[in-house]
């Protein structure tokens, strides 16, 4: 008898891993695969097809927890020998509620399901209190218990969660052996796990209620969603989800080494965070955004390149499951997989930014501003010096180029002094009456009364003894890269660049470290692109077009967005 119990029990995980209800939503010409996974399940099924097909949907996967059930009753009566009757049945249930939750991959390919199994527990109880000879308070008491807190709190996950674990209870305190008080425990420890993700956003204040209206693409004409990723770049941020935040005193205490805990964010998949609301356009456009992240701190960036790619390539998916239109890369994200292409690559059905065009386009609305202040603060512009930091980007070649014409000397500092040549020498023959200085050594900015800064490294790389007094520093590296102590040197004034005030009466649960109400210019590109719906203009890979950053400036100003200097 043994033998057999171990063959229905392998049964049982097949029948549960059918995907019935997905068979017979794609033989009706409907696919919700990729539209459910982490909002509210059979809620959202309902809103994208209907009625009827959810319903022949939700009784499928139902029967087959029922039917998983009903075939370990047939090996013998419900009190029997062991391993048979009512313990089997427990086993079996939880067999197909593991099939649902884990199938095999051939049946789905290279995407697998993310629903949450509800339907298939339903199924199970039905089948323990019908074939499979538990009272009835064993199994009607779970399902109240679900009623009651789903009732009060509105939140699926913890209605599951609350249910099974008074299932896994009532089990452990029955007649029952051994078997089914594992079995039960299991089954709750399998849905904790499954739900891990809603509970984290429960306590992040980010998850859904049952009725909400989640918004998804192309779903209504006056509202927009988008999602973007960010990444800790201290510790400090990484406790701010309040599902992280009880590691915080047990790393102080010591309990926890520091270690351990970048090693477990390094190991997390990309998850949802925080969301930015009350962002309205001038139009009347709501811009819901989804923040996401996978806490890899900076380090990880330059160590584990692959890595990084590995999880912003997560990071779109999970973008694209929430409903969203366009996913935004910050900081270092921006510049893995090839500053973006090969997560765009790798998941299409979403459009991916790096942000790089609008970052640039504040960048040349600022400059002039900040060169005219300097010049009636007292200073002469046509004779000072201005060194421009990480000369070997983009952006700060950029930079370096707007200014050249308007000052007398021009350093530039980056760390590939071949490279730099190159573009001195463009510069130079564009800019023959002012003289410009290649480096790779960043004392050489104490000549400069004005450093424009913009590198992609982890960690601050301007500090006091490289400034002399009264230098104004222009500050467009994310993370900064000016070190706090520079602000202690006489006269030294440091502008962060690339701050961008979305319109409306934008709020988050996440400290952004933009001031409130404000976001970096590579925010609001994904912002622009969601409300225009100019996905073409994305900005992907080392070059952007001129074209698109006198796009994002314009629109920018259209749909009330604003610079802040």
């Amino acid at each position: 008898m043994l033998f057999l119990s171990i063959v229905l029990l392998a049964l049982a995980y097949l029948v549960g891993s059918l995907p019935l209800g997905h068979w017979l939503l794609l033989r009706l010409g409907l696919d919700t695969r990729n539209v459910n996974a982490y909002n509210l399940g059979v809620e959202n099924v309902l809103r994208q097809v209907g009625p009827v097909p959810a319903l022949g949907s939700a009784g499928l996967d139902a029967a087959k927890g029922f039917l998983a059930v009903l075939m370990a009753s047939s090996l013998g009566q419900p009190g029997g020998a062991a391993f048979l009757g009512s313990e089997l049945c427990v086993l079996a249930g939880l067999a197909a509620y593991l099939g649902h939750l884990n199938p095999p991959r051939f049946l789905y390919g290279d995407t697998l399901p993310r629903g949450r199994g509800n339907l298939v527990l339903l199924g199970i109880l039905a089948g323990l209190s019908v074939v499979g000879g538990l009272s009835y308070w064993l199994t009607l008491t779970p399902l109240v218990v679900y009623a009651a807190v789903l009732g009060l709190s509105g939140f699926v996950a913890l209605a599951t969660v609350g249910g099974l674990a008074v299932f896994a209870a009532l089990i452990a305190l029955s007649g029952l052996g051994a078997a089914a008080k594992i079995g039960g425990l299991v089954l709750l420890l399998a849905a904790a796990w499954r739900f891990k993700e809603n509970l984290g956003r429960l306590l992040d204040g980010t998850e859904p209620r049952v009725g909400d209206d989640v918004p998804m693409a192309g779903k209504r004409d006056d509202v927009v969603v988008a999602a973007f990723m960010i990444h800790p770049l201290t510790l400090d941020d990484f406790w701010q989800p309040r599902r992280f935040a009880w590691l915080k005193p047990l790393v102080e205490r010591g309990v926890i080494s520091e270690a351990s805990v970048r090693q477990m964010a390094s190991s997390l998949r990309p998850m949802k965070v925080g969301e930015l609301s009350g962002i309205k356009t001038a139009g009347g456009k709501q811009i819901k955004t989804y923040l996401l992240t996978s806490p890899i701190m900076p380090d990880v960036f330059r160590d584990d390149p692959e890595l990084a790619t590995r999880r912003a390539i997560e990071g779109a998916r999970l973008a694209k499951e929430l409903g969203a239109s366009v996913f935004g890369l910050g900081a270092f994200w921006s510049v893995v997989g090839n500053k973006g292409q090969d997560v765009q690559a790798a998941v299409p059905g979403i459009t991916v930014t790096n942000g790089g065009a609008y970052t640039s386009g504040t960048i040349k609305a600022a400059i002039p501003g900040i060169l005219k202040h300097f010049a009636e603060s007292g200073r002469d512009l046509k004779a000072a010096t201005a060194a421009v930091v990480g000369a070997n980007g983009v952006v700060a070649f950029g930079i370096a180029r707007t200014i050249a014409p308007q000052v007398a000397r021009v350093i530039m500092v980056g760390r590939d002094l071949e490279r730099l040549e190159r573009s001195a020498n463009t510069l130079r023959r564009a800019n023959p009456g002012t003289e410009v200085v290649t480096t790779t050594d960043y004392a050489a900015l104490r000549e400069a009364t004005l450093i424009f800064t913009a590198t992609s490294d982890p960690a601050p790389v301007i500090f006091p003894q490289h400034v002399q007094e009264g230098a104004w520093i222009f500050d467009e590296g994310r993370p900064a890269d000016v070190d706090e102590s520079v602000k202690d040197v006489p006269g030294v004034r440091v502008i962060p660049g690339g701050v961008v005030r979305p319109p409306g009466n934008m709020t988050t649960q996440v400290n952004l470290h933009f001031g409130d109400g404000a976001v970096p210019a590579c925010l609001a590109e994904t912002l622009i692109i969601a409300a225009t719906g100019e996905y073409d203009r994305k900005s992907l890979g080392p070059q952007t077009l001129s074209e698109n950053v006198n796009f994002f400036v314009e629109e920018a100003e259209k749909l009330g967005f604003t610079v802040v200097d």
